[in-house]
Parts: C-alpha cells; sequence; structure tokens
C-alpha cells in the first residue's frame, strides 16, 4: 500500500519574493512499501482561517448578547409605559387634593406620599437599569467596530469571498445592535425632531461602520449620512459620495444601512456627461429631500441636483470668497448643512476678513433668504454643523481629541465659546454633519464611515411631569 505525505513549508518573506513552483517533484520508480513524497511550498500570506473562525465565534457570543439586551429593552419599555401611569394617576390625584385638601384625612395624605417615594423608588431603578444596559452596549459597539475593521483588512488583503459570509454576520448584529439602540435612545429621549433642549451637552465615542464602498483608502475626500428630509418610502436610505480629490462626481444611495455596509448601490448618480457638466468641489455636501446640495465647481456658486428629476441648478452667493475654507481641507468655501430648521450655508467673504457668515436658504426660491455674521476665524475651524439653528464649530485639540468650541443662536443671535471635547477615529476628517431623522454626527474620517450620537442638555423642559431618566 503507497501512503501520499503531503509536506508544507512555509517560506519567510524574503524567500517569497523569489519565483518558485508550489510543487516539486521527484523523479523514479516507488515500490511496495516505498512511501511518495511531495513537497508544497506556499507563500507566508495564506488566508488566516483560524482568525476568521475565531470572528465567527465571537459573532455567536455577541449575538447572545445583543438578544439580553433587546429582552432588557423590551422590558424597560413596558416598565416605562406602567411607571406613566401610577404618575399621571398620582398628578390628577395631587391636583383634586389640592382643589379641596379639607375633604382628606392625614392618614390618606400619608398613603398618597408612601405611593409617590414607592413610584420615585421604581424610577431610580430603572433609571439605573438603563444606564447599566447602555454600559454593555457601547460595549458591544466597541466590540463590533473592532471586527468590522478586522474584516475590512482581511477583505482588502485576500479573497474578499472568503471575508463575505463572516461580514455578513456582522452586518446583521450592526443591524440589530442600531435597532436596540434606537429603542434604548427612545427612552431616554422620544422626543426626535424637538428643539425642546439647552443645546449639545456631549458626544459620544466615533462609531466606525467601515471603510468606504470603493474599499480604498486613497478616497480620502468624500461624505455619508442619511437624507435630513426624506421622501415617503425612503427613511431607510442612505447616501454616500468620496473621491481622491476635492472634486464632487458621483453619488450613491443605498436603501437601508445593510445596502451600505455591503455596498450594493441602488443607484448611482454622475454629475458629468457629454452634453453638461455639473460636478462640484469641496466635501461639504447634504441631501435633503431627495435633492443634493453641494458647492458647484464652475462657475463658483451654491448648486442642487434633484435626483429625482435628474436636474441641477446653481446660485451665486453674494460675496462669498474661494479663498477661505477649513483647517483640514482645502476647497470647502461652502459648507451646506440641515437641520431640524431647514437648510443652511456657512462661507466667508472678503468683507468678514475670512470670519464665518452663516446663511439661511430658502429651498423653494433656492436662494438666500438671512444672514448672520460670527466671529470665528473660518480657517481655524475643523468643520461646523446646524442643530435647532445653532451653529457649532469643531476645532483640533491633539491627534486624537477634536472639540466643539463655538456655537451661534440664530434666534437670540448670540454667541457663546464651549468646550466639549468627541475623539477622533483618525487625526484629520473633511466631513461633518448632523441629521435630525436621528440626531446623529455624519463623519468621513480619512475614508471611513463614522458617527456619533449627539446627547443635548435638558434644561429648557417644559414643566410637565416628566420621568428623570
Amino acid at each position: 500500500m503507497i501512503t501520499t505525505l503531503l509536506s508544507f513549508f512555509f517560506l519567510s518573506s524574503t524567500i517569497a519574493l523569489e519565483p518558485v513552483d508550489l510543487w516539486t517533484e521527484r523523479n523514479g520508480t516507488v515500490g511496495p512499501g516505498d512511501q511518495c513524497t511531495c513537497e508544497a511550498f506556499l507563500p507566508g500570506s495564506t488566508f488566516p482561517m483560524g482568525e476568521l473562525v475565531q470572528l465567527e465565534q465571537t459573532a455567536v457570543q455577541i449575538s447572545h448578547k445583543l438578544e439580553l439586551e433587546i429582552v432588557k429593552v423590551e422590558m424597560f419599555e413596558s416598565k416605562l409605559t406602567i411607571y406613566m401611569e401610577k404618575v399621571v394617576n398620582l398628578t390628577v390625584l395631587i391636583k383634586i387634593m389640592e382643589d379641596d385638601p379639607d375633604s382628606y384625612s392625614e392618614l390618606y395624605i400619608q398613603e398618597v406620599k408612601i405611593q409617590i417615594k414607592q413610584v420615585e423608588a421604581l424610577i431610580l431603578e430603572l433609571q439605573a437599569s438603563i444606564q447599566t444596559s447602555y454600559t454593555v452596549l457601547i460595549t458591544i459597539h466597541k466590540e463590533i467596530t473592532s471586527i468590522i475593521v478586522v474584516l475590512t483588512r482581511l477583505e482588502t488583503k485576500y479573497d474578499k469571498n472568503l471575508v463575505l459570509v463572516t461580514r455578513r454576520e456582522y452586518i446583521k448584529l450592526q443591524q440589530k445592535l442600531e435597532e436596540c439602540e434606537r429603542r434604548h435612545n427612545e427612552i431616554f429621549n422620544p422626543n426626535i425632531g424637538s428643539c425642546n433642549h439647552g443645546g449639545i451637552s456631549r458626544l459620544s465615542k466615533p462609531i466606525i461602520s467601515q471603510l468606504n464602498a470603493n474599499l480604498n483608502a486613497g478616497y480620502m475626500y468624500g461624505g455619508w449620512g442619511k437624507d435630513s428630509k426624506p421622501l415617503p418610502g425612503s427613511e431607510n436610505m442612505y447616501w454616500y459620495s468620496a473621491s481622491t480629490d476635492t472634486s464632487v462626481r458621483y453619488v450613491s444611495v443605498y436603501t437601508d444601512y445593510y445596502s451600505l455596509i455591503m455596498r450594493q448601490a441602488k443607484k448611482t448618480y454622475d454629475l458629468y456627461a457629454t452634453n453638461r457638466d455639473w460636478r462640484g468641489t469641496g466635501n461639504n455636501y447634504v441631501i435633503r429631500n431627495n435633492t443634493l446640495y453641494y458647492q458647484f465647481a464652475n462657475p463658483f456658486s451654491m448648486a442642487k441636483y434633484n435626483m429625482t428629476s435628474q436636474t441641477a441648478e446653481y446660485r451665486v452667493v453674494p460675496k462669498a470668497s474661494k479663498r477661505f475654507s477649513y483647517h483640514y481641507s482645502a476647497n470647502q468655501n461652502l459648507d451646506f448643512a440641515a437641520d431640524e430648521n431647514g437648510l443652511w450655508v456657512t462661507y466667508a467673504t472678503e468683507e468678514s476678513k475670512g470670519k464665518l457668515v452663516l446663511g439661511k436658504i430658502d429651498e423653494v426660491a433656492f436662494a438666500l433668504k438671512e444672514v448672520w455674521q460670527t466671529s470665528v476665524f473660518k480657517p481655524s475651524v475643523g468643520n461646523t454643523f446646524m442643530v435647532c439653528g445653532v451653529l457649532y464649530a469643531t476645532r483640533s485639540v491633539d491627534i486624537h481629541t477634536d472639540e466643539i468650541f463655538y456655537m451661534y443662536n440664530t434666534r437670540t443671535r448670540k454667541e457663546n465659546y464651549v468646550s466639549i471635547p468627541f475623539k477622533k477615529f483618525q487625526e484629520n476628517y473633511v466631513y461633518l454633519d448632523y441629521n435630525p431623522t436621528d440626531q446623529k454626527l455624519y463623519m468621513f474620517n480619512r475614508g471611513y464611515y463614522v458617527s456619533y450620537h449627539v446627547w443635548f442638555n435638558q434644561n429648557n423642559q417644559t414643566n410637565k411631569p416628566q420621568l428623570l431618566i
């Protein structure tokens, strides 16, 4: 009986640089009892299957954690409904007692006080549980983020088809985590779209989705996000645009988050054709009502591209200068933003000596209807965004940290210097915009999709019964 032995010799990286035959043969006859030996020479960069198996095992563990947290969130929602009913009932009861205090004995009043203390204890218990659960969600998000980075590295270095199945599993986990976080955040802040708050208090840690759809870190200039005023049926749509320079030509839209991560574009729009040139420049565009608002390349102006009709138009911004850009990138002369109050554009003029000017855009007339002058010098700013009619500006603290350092309130015409630090995934970013539909900041950071949850001060709430959670 002939036994065939397969011996694998892994060559060092220096040897692998030389051309080698993967199989070597030995001539001669093989008699009974002899061994037939084949030597296989494989390069040192073989696919790390063990690493992929470990990632799949981790996916199972994370899935179990998420299932537990989803059950907890469902429990929080049911408890919250019960507690709110108790609060409403007590509120009604206390109002009746206030109207006719002499009709109630001291013993009855003491019983009501005990009920109030019981509800207070229940609320404090729920608050502690929710905060603990959110800490777990943050940990899960970190784990998924780290693994997505590893998968992206494997996908760019090896055959991406080998990684595809595992990536799909993690995308499902990401979607499940997004849904769990959304429901969790609704408990904390059920008023998305409302401006009944005291401004930004803090940002979450950066949430890294993955490398861009071009699967190329060289696409450092670009942006991504969601439509700030989506058409009916497009509430889950995402968009992405990027380039190796500051030009703006292609915009891709994706049905939902899964399609974005799987790089399965629903449609890609091209702003350039043989019969027209609608290309732009800079990296501060937004999509609102299925329309791309961006900086037109020639002539220098603001433009909008209607993705429904696939037509474009532009308007010159009075006095806007091409000489002043943000700190991190050139050609960011017109910066578009959308918030709960509408559509905005920031720029600088020679007259303002490079200080930021903020304009409110009439979306129907596509023209500036009001302008505000600020005192902050645009080239010192990393980027800006709008929330509830308030302009926020960022700047660099160090290679790991930026901060929101300035805010201008268009309603009061007052400006303030603040310090709200936040971590960066990598040092430089060219895109930062807020979306009012989910109260997130979307950042394009050296080719990666990055986002942040935004938390608000609640000191402007109206005086109505509320749960302090």
